[in-house]
């Protein structure tokens, strides 16, 4: 149970009781069988002896067996994983404003579709949470610093223009030197942060993208990832047609190297669904919290059902 850890996992020993349980139990109905043999007169044992159920039987045991072993899981007091809200967070959004990003084989745009979504994003995200908007290119830059001013950053998105080139490795480090700018705790502790890229393109500049989720991942940042745009989509360069695929297989490395979630959009309801499933991830955030009391509640409603059953075995219903 990869999911559950334990306080007192040594006290999990009790649970080899129930395989021998189950053991004794078979042993048993296998010479209950063989005993119900010797009697040829099945009529005259009929009278004698009541009819039982063999379902019901089973089931009580069954039941018995599984309260057995929730209240054995409770005192061995289990940890699940709960998702809460987090109090604080910065969210670097980094969109490519790359000239690729002028495919029209989302529409109007990719860019301009693009902008939309992430307006709704930043719309959607809890008022406590900082936004910072790094622009994509050649040469990455700030345009925006971490804030809780929702106007700022819709404008930040708005303003945002093509410009060549594609330095995917530059903009994560572009985007880290954007989360230090965000406010500390009251103890000085950094506020946690996420990083989600949307991009399209093949990285063409500066550093190694590898190398800058490596230090992403150093500073426990996850990526996000939005691999945009369809294969079919194009641009025209200098009279030239290009064919801009989005690089689904880069994209993916960063997510799976720092933490993240890589995720695909060919349209615009594709992308604004992403942006909600990444909201969801960014906003909440794995907790450990003791179950023992949710272990002993299903010990306690399989030992009540058992018991039902088990009633019901020796009623003599009319």
């Amino acid at each position: 149970m990869g999911w559950l850890t334990f306080l007192n996992p040594e006290r999990l020993w009790v649970l080899l009781v129930v395989p021998l349980l189950i053991a004794i139990y078979v042993f048993l109905v296998l010479m209950k069988k063989k005993t119900g043999m010797r009697f040829t007169n099945t009529a005259i044992l009929g009278q004698v002896v009541p009819k039982q159920s063999q379902w019901r039987r089973h089931l009580a045991v069954a039941l018995s067996l599984a309260a057995l072993v929730a209240l054995s899981l409770a005192w061995a007091r289990p940890n699940g994983i709960e998702m809460q809200p987090r109090e604080r967070a910065t969210v670097v959004m980094v969109i490519d404003i790359s000239l690729s990003m002028q495919a029209t084989d989302v529409k109007p745009s990719r860019l301009e579709a693009a902008k939309e979504a992430a307006l709704n994003f930043v719309k959607a995200l809890p008022p406590q949470y900082n936004v910072s908007v790094v622009g994509l290119a050649g040469n990455p830059s700030v345009r925006l610093p971490p804030t809780t001013d929702r106007y700022q950053a819709q404008q930040a998105i708005r303003s945002l223009k093509v410009q060549e080139s594609t330095a995917v490795g530059e903009s994560i480090y572009t985007a880290l030197s954007a989360l230090a700018q965000a406010p500390k705790g009251t103890d000085s502790s950094p506020a946690p942060g996420a990083i989600v890229m949307l991009s399209d393109g093949q990285n063409t500049a500066g550093r190694s993208p590898a190398q800058a989720a490596a230090e992403a991942k150093k500073q426990e940042v996850p990526i996000y990832t939005i691999a945009y745009g369809t294969e079919n989509g194009y641009v025209d360069l200098d009279g030239k047609r290009e064919r801009v695929p989005p690089d689904k297989t880069l994209l993916s490395g960063l997510s799976v190297a720092t933490g993240g979630v890589t995720y695909t959009a060919e349209n615009l309801d594709q992308l604004d669904r992403v942006y909600n499933n990444i909201r969801s991830e960014v906003g909440q955030t794995p907790v450990k919290k003791e179950t023992t009391a949710i272990w002993a509640g299903y010990g306690l409603a399989f030992a009540v059902v058992a018991a039902l059953a088990a009633v019901s075995l020796g009623a003599r219903w009319p």
